[in-house]
């Protein structure tokens, strides 16, 4: 269950006092805690449980390649490029994550 308590870790615009961006290992479901997640691992991620119940958006950045697949909550699949930073935002009404965009270089 989401917690609005800690949106402030999710805001695109934060001081010190939030946690630093985290790493966890890939799967097909995975649960961000901060805005900035860093991956590691092979399994395409098809499912992110949204940490808070507004719309927000998240930097999810892979430490190895991975992908993003349908089936889950992520709208549109793609392969991952190792250390680039994926940007997705979440809709609330249609409780999907959308790919807004990754960096390229």
């Amino acid at each position: 269950m989401p917690s609005d308590l800690y949106h402030q870790n999710f805001n695109t615009v934060q001081s010190k006092l939030q946690p630093m961006p985290v790493t966890i290992t890939a799967a097909a479901t995975i649960t961000p805690t901060t805005f900035i997640t860093v991956v590691t691992g092979n399994t395409a991620i098809a499912t992110i449980v949204p940490p808070v119940t507004g719309s927000h958006m998240l930097c999810i950045i892979p430490g190895t390649t991975t992908g993003f697949t349908t089936g889950g909550n992520v709208s549109g699949g793609t392969t991952t490029v190792a250390s680039r930073a994926y940007l997705f935002v979440y809709n609330p009404i249609t409780a999907t994550y959308y790919l807004v965009s990754s960096t390229t270089s």
